[in-house]
């Protein structure tokens, strides 16, 4: 046997086999017992459950307050721009006061243009400015043609008169001019006129 054994050494020395030794990667996890893992996913559950809930409530309360500011904007969003208009309501007071006092109306044409030129001041303040009408060429976008006006020293559709003012809030009409358009006479027109 003795042969036997030193054999086997030596195929071992010249073929050594390597012994395993067991590291953490090849540690088989225990698994939980089964109680212990619902209960474990139940106390996730809840604390999803509640943070949900906490987020609803947030949400709902952020609707709420963005619909209260909603309203108070529409309800007060004017205040500034009425705070200066009762400078221009002032203006007309003073101007009826003056004039009661004095008869001259000179003195009221001054007070009532003084009360004007306040007024378009706010206008202007809050982007409302006039449209310029006569003259320039019919634009529906910011005129609206009341009558045509036949005019041969004029091209066509040009502004001739201006019956009422437009007004443009920054970029956007407001309120189109009404405006007579002209109309170029023909000069078939101008013979037949002219023979007669």
């Amino acid at each position: 046997m003795e042969k036997r054994e030193i054999k086997d050494l030596e195929i071992k020395e010249e073929h050594p086999v390597e012994e395993k030794k067991e590291g953490p990667e090849d540690v088989v996890p225990v698994e939980q017992p089964p109680e212990e893992r619902v209960k474990e996913l139940e106390a996730e559950l809840t604390e999803s459950r509640e943070r949900y809930i906490r987020l609803y409530a947030e949400f709902e309360n952020f609707k709420k307050r963005v619909q209260k500011d909603k309203e108070e904007m529409l309800k007060y969003g004017t205040e500034p721009l009425l705070q200066d208009l009762l400078t221009v309501l002032d203006n007309l007071e003073m101007a009826i006061q003056h004039a009661e006092k004095e008869v001259s109306a000179e003195s009221l044409i001054q007070g009532v243009e003084l009360t004007l030129k306040e007024f378009r001041k706010v206008l202007n303040k809050y982007g409302i400015s006039e449209i310029e009408a006569v003259g320039k060429p019919f634009d529906p976008a910011y005129h609206h043609a009341m009558s045509q006006v036949e005019r041969s020293d004029l091209d066509d559709k040009t502004v001739v008169e201006e019956y009422r003012k437009g007004y443009m809030l920054k970029d956007r009409t407001i309120r189109p001019s009404l405006v007579a358009v002209s109309k170029k006479t023909k000069p078939e027109d101008k013979l037949s006129n002219e023979d007669e």
